[in-house]
C-alpha cells in the first residue's frame, strides 16, 4: 500500500492521529483490548516521521488510558444498542475511527460526524457511505446536521462524544447540550472531559513541547450539568485510573488514591 504524507490538519483536527497510531499499536498486540485492523492499514499508509512525532506525545500510560477510553466508549454503545437495537448513533469527532464495524448489530443508524477536512480525508482513506453508516462533514455546533438526524425519527438516539468536548468552552458545550435535548428528548449523551487539574497539566505540557492542542472546557462535578436543564441526569461516570484494568498495575494502582489523579479524567454519560 503506497505511503502518503502527513496529511493537512492542524490544531483539533490533528489530534485525531493520536488515536489513530495508539489504536494501532494496541491492535497489533496478542491482548489487545481494541481489535482495529482497519487502524493499522491507516497507520501503514502515513508516513513514519508523522508516526514519530505522534507517538512521542503519549508516553506508556497516557496510551493505555486512551485506548481504555475508547474500549468504554465501544462499551457505551454496544450496551445501548442491546437496549435499543433500532437506535440511531452519531459519533460526533469521528475523526478516523470505525467504530461502526466494532459495534455494528445489523440494525443500527449510524451517523459519522467531524469537521470537513476530516471527513474529506477519512473518505479518501477509509471510502464514502455506504448502508447504515453515513458521513457528515460540519461542526457539532452548528444547527445543519441536527435536521439530518431527526430525518430517522421517531428511534431512539445515543451522541457519543469522545475527545470533542474539552477544546470547547463551557458555553458552547452547555449550548450543544441544550440543542440536542430539544431536538432529542430522552437522548442518551457520552462523553469524556478532564478534571480542573488535569486540564492544567495537559495545558502546560502543551505549552512546553509546543505540540498538541490546548483544552478549554472542565468539568469539577459531574452532577454540574444536571443543574443546565430539567431532566439532564447522570447515569454512569467512569474514571479511567480506578478501572480494574489500570488498577491492577503495580505502579499505577497507588494513583487511585489521590483524587486529583484518579479523578482526573473521566467518561460520563447522561440522558437528555
Amino acid at each position: 500500500m503506497p505511503k502518503m504524507t502527513k496529511p493537512d490538519l492542524s490544531g483539533v483536527a490533528e489530534t485525531l492521529l493520536i488515536t489513530l497510531y495508539i489504536r494501532a499499536t494496541e491492535s497489533q498486540r496478542p491482548d489487545a483490548l481494541i481489535k482495529d485492523e482497519r487502524a493499522e492499514a491507516l497507520a501503514r499508509q502515513l508516513d513514519s516521521k508523522t508516526l514519530q512525532i505522534t507517538l512521542a506525545l503519549t508516553e506508556g500510560t497516557g496510551r493505555l488510558l486512551l485506548i481504555l477510553k475508547s474500549w468504554e466508549f465501544d462499551r457505551f454503545a454496544q450496551d445501548f444498542l442491546r437496549r435499543h437495537p433500532n437506535a440511531v448513533v452519531v459519533h460526533m469527532g469521528c475523526g478516523l475511527d470505525p467504530r461502526f464495524e466494532r459495534v455494528d448489530n445489523s440494525q443500527v443508524e449510524w451517523v459519522d460526524l467531524d469537521l470537513p477536512e476530516v471527513i474529506q480525508l477519512r473518505r479518501k482513506l477509509i471510502g464514502s457511505e455506504a448502508g447504515r453508516d453515513h458521513l457528515l462533514a460540519g461542526s457539532v455546533l452548528e444547527d445543519s446536521w441536527l435536521e439530518v438526524v431527526e430525518a430517522h425519527h421517531p428511534r431512539p438516539d445515543l451522541f457519543l462524544a469522545e475527545g470533542v468536548s474539552m477544546y470547547f468552552t463551557e458555553a458552547q458545550v452547555k449550548s450543544l447540550v441544550l440543542r440536542l435535548k430539544e431536538h432529542f428528548p430522552a437522548a442518551e449523551l457520552v462523553f469524556d472531559t478532564h478534571s480542573p487539574f488535569r486540564r492544567w497539566a495537559h495545558n502546560l505540557k502543551v505549552s512546553r513541547k509546543r505540540v498538541g492542542a490546548r483544552l478549554n472546557w472542565e468539568l469539577k462535578h459531574s452532577q454540574d450539568l444536571e443543574g443546565w436543564g430539567s431532566g439532564i441526569r447522570l447515569l454512569v461516570e467512569r474514571f479511567r485510573f480506578q478501572l480494574p484494568e489500570v488498577a491492577q498495575r503495580r505502579a499505577w494502582r497507588v494513583r487511585q488514591f489521590f483524587p486529583l489523579v484518579a479523578r482526573g479524567m473521566g467518561v460520563f454519560r447522561y440522558q437528555l
